[in-house]
């Protein structure tokens, strides 16, 4: 299997791309893939010839066609104005218009603060949407006080999980207890006692008769 990270981090290192790479290694524990990291910051020039010229050139075509022959992609950008980065935007912009369709997707983000956390359902969901790729249920937002905190390595575990689920060959993450999450979540449904509305609303009404 082929797994494209894209990572719109700018500085070297990158946070963005630190958190690139720690999803990648989750999803590869899950379904062993053959990674391939296209970094945006380093086809800047290339995107900008592209939309003047019409005509991708040598790295950037074949980034494209990297991600358009993947099973699976990673995008990570660091939040700008609320939103995803002008280049990782761009970077889509030029791609064929049908070649994320039916594609996974794990989306995520960076930030410095927690506030921009909804950057991951405000815009980058929207996008990949629109380009009718498959968005995996957890996206993952990284803010500067995230970095060895408690709960960020369950996010990532999770949104691995949920991406490796939807490859060949791949298996759901286990949870904490060593069992697999799909067989936990069974498990819960199997436990958990549905009482119908009528017999809810009969049980608050002071004669025991189902209210109108």
């Amino acid at each position: 299997m082929k797994l494209v990270v894209v990572s719109a981090g700018l500085s070297v290192p990158s946070s963005t791309r630190l958190l690139a790479d720690r999803l990648a290694a989750a999803v590869e524990r899950l379904a062993p893939a053959e990674v391939r990291v296209v970094e945006v910051r380093d086809l800047a020039v290339e995107i900008a010839h592209q939309f003047a010229s019409g005509f991708p050139g040598r790295a950037l075509a074949a980034a494209q066609d990297a991600v358009a022959g993947a099973d699976a992609l990673i995008v990570v950008t660091p939040v700008f104005s609320a939103s995803y980065s002008g280049l990782f935007k761009s970077f889509f912009d030029v791609l064929d218009k049908d070649a994320l369709v039916g594609k996974p997707v794990l989306v995520a983000a960076t930030g410095g603060s927690a506030r921009h956390s909804l950057v991951l359902d405000h815009a980058l969901r929207p996008l990949f949407s629109y380009l009718r790729a498959v968005v995996v249920p957890t996206g993952v937002y990284a803010a500067s006080e995230d970095w060895g905190a408690e709960g960020l390595d369950g996010r990532i575990e999770r949104a691995a999980g949920e991406l490796a689920a939807l490859l060949p060959g791949g298996r759901p993450e286990a949870d904490s207890a060593g069992t697999a999450g799909s067989a936990g979540s069974a498990k819960a449904r199997d436990a958990f006692e549905v009482v119908p509305f009528a017999e809810q609303l009969a049980a608050l009404s002071p004669t025991g008769a189902p209210a109108a």
